[in-house]
């Protein structure tokens, strides 16, 4: 099995796979004897565990953070442009309320 260490290039898939692993590995250590072996083991799924854990906290600050510059960008592209941002809205809603009447009909 793989470990990864490193929180570069990874999807939440991937993330979500190793937890997977994580969770399949304690479940065999449950299964086995208590002995020196399990206690290796426990501290290596401790270790996989934190590496995880920090993994996904970082991923979680990133897509907060992008989030929040997309609506600061928003923001500001709206307060810049509002007549504009007005006539968008308009036609998006128009656009969608042709598209259910048209789906709706039928």
């Amino acid at each position: 099995m793989k470990q990864r260490l490193s929180s570069d290039n990874q999807s939440p898939s991937d993330l979500l796979t190793d937890l997977k692993d994580l969770v399949a590995e304690a479940e065999k250590l449950l299964e086995s004897s208590v002995g020196d072996r399990a206690n290796d083991a426990v501290e290596s799924l401790r270790t996989r565990y934190d590496a995880a854990q920090e993994r996904l906290s970082e991923a979680y600050g990133k897509a907060k953070r992008c989030v929040a510059d997309g609506a600061k960008r928003t923001d500001e592209n709206i307060r810049e442009n509002p007549y504009q941002a007005i006539a968008v809205a308009v036609g998006v809603g128009l656009l969608a309320g042709v598209l259910l009447t048209r789906r709706c009909s039928k």
